[in-house]
């Protein structure tokens, strides 16, 4: 049974022969090697063009931006998982890239297509804060979490988010996402009842679809940018390892509040 358009699979990233190496229609030998930076490689990779001078500029910076978070769970995951199998790397960067869902890393995607959205209606309109405001209020509507703000530890904007903008400014990248960003954050108290500032997750999408990146590989920046956040992890993990000590405390701090066999007295003392 066939499923889906094709029948005969195609690619337009890359080919080879005996001599050359073909990477989006450069010589990757002569073309590419020690001439492009990696970030750039990765914007022609997902779009099929190199960069301008300001794409690059933003991509550079968000990748800079979300690489590292601190012990956040999937690098909690990672170590764990190292830990256990000391001599599978590529396992425990997948353990950790594993959980990169709604949460964490998937809401800078979701912020970008919520932006995309008000930007709809914006252009229909002719009038961005009622495209927000409007945007919101279905959002409220059906209690929906409005992805890239509110933070529980930065109250005001997230730090980021200004060196963020700074960057897409100075770069000469299009400001229109940071503008609908704006005038959602605007918004937000009247709709919600209470401020709510941006985080990394409104200005990764805000700068990135500023600067040409497309829409549908948004996700794929943070988890690129975590890739190496969490090799940076795995190398101290192997120097001085806390895996075993993150799994202790974690046992340390459950509370059993299940059914227990009549007699059964627990070891030690219960918290």
């Amino acid at each position: 049974m066939k499923i889906g358009k094709e029948t005969v699979p195609r690619t337009a990233i890359s080919t080879s022969n005996s001599s050359t190496i073909v990477v989006r229609g450069r010589d990757l030998a002569e073309e590419l090697i020690g001439k492009i930076s990696f970030a750039d490689y990765f914007f022609m990779l997902v779009t099929g063009e190199k960069p301008s001078a300001a794409a690059s500029a933003v991509l550079n910076a968000a990748l800079v931006a979300i690489a590292e978070h601190g012990l956040v769970p999937s690098v909690q995951a990672s170590r764990m998982t190292l830990a256990a199998a000391p001599d599978a790397l590529q396992g425990a960067v997948a353990a950790g890239v594993l959980g990169c869902g709604s949460v964490v890393l998937g809401a800078s995607e979701s912020c970008g297509r919520f932006l995309a959205e008000i930007r709809e209606k914006a252009l229909d309109s002719g009038d961005l804060p009622a495209a927000a405001r409007s945007v919101l209020v279905e959002y409220r509507q059906v209690k929906r979490a409005i992805p890239g703000y509110g933070h529980p530890l930065h109250k005001t904007r997230d730090p980021r988010v200004a060196a963020l903008f700074k960057v897409a400014e100075e770069a000469g990248a299009s400001l229109e996402y940071v503008r609908i960003a704006e005038a959602v954050e605007a918004a937000i108290p009247d709709v919600l009842g209470r401020p709510l500032a941006m985080n990394v997750s409104a200005a990764l999408p805000a700068v990135l679809l500023g600067g040409g990146f497309p829409l549908t590989a948004l996700k794929g920046v943070p988890i690129l940018a975590r890739v190496a956040g969490l090799i940076g992890h795995l190398t101290e993990e192997l120097a001085r390892p806390i895996g075993f000590a993150l799994s202790y405390q974690a046992t340390r701090q459950v509370i059993f509040d299940g059914n227990v066999p009549a007699g059964f007295e627990p070891d030690g003392e219960v918290a």
